[in-house]
């Protein structure tokens, strides 16, 4: 079965807007940037390594992006006590690994379910909200988390790029 991406909404130019919109809009744009990469291609291809020995894969990705986004948004920022999706203390890699174990469906279905549960556990939340993480022995704002995942997605969807083109040499915005 293949994928099928989302059409991607262009950004739109907030100059002069809030930063909260502003901030979300990047988000947004990112997180559709990384399924328009995904767009087109069946299981098999989307699960298929950059190069060995990296486990690198466009499914890893998502997977990966879903435990990132759970794990800033909702475990550290809002303060739920949750377990991430796919990684775990035995193998904290396990986003990227046996990423044939699940049909893409149910990947892309846990990643979209995991952005609204982030976006709706942050929406009441302030920029300026501080909280703690204790792995990392820091405290960290909102407007930080923002900020690092657009900085997450925007390096991973430079991996995409390049992963796409090895599967079927499309290159270029989607």
């Amino acid at each position: 079965m293949t994928w099928t991406a989302p059409e991607l909404q262009p950004t739109r130019t907030l100059v002069g807007a809030d930063e909260r919109p502003m901030l979300q809009s990047w988000l947004d744009f990112h997180r559709q940037t990384l399924l328009g990469k995904c767009g087109g291609l069946d299981g098999e291809q989307l699960a298929t390594r950059s190069v060995e020995p990296s486990s690198l894969s466009l499914l890893g990705l998502v997977r990966h992006l879903t435990d990132v986004e759970r794990g800033w948004f909702r475990t550290s920022a809002a303060g739920e006590e949750i377990e991430p999706v796919y990684g775990t203390e035995a193998e904290p890699d396990a986003d990227f690994d046996d990423v044939a174990a699940l049909p893409a469906d149910e990947v892309f279905a846990a990643f979209h379910a995991e952005v609204a549960a982030c976006d709706a556990a942050v929406a009441a939340l302030s920029l300026d909200h501080v909280f703690h993480v204790p792995w990392r022995s820091d405290d960290y704002t909102l407007r930080w988390v923002y900020l690092h995942m657009i900085e997450e997605y925007a390096r991973h969807n430079g991996h995409a790029d390049l992963l796409r083109e090895r599967i079927d040499g499309v290159t270029g915005s989607f």
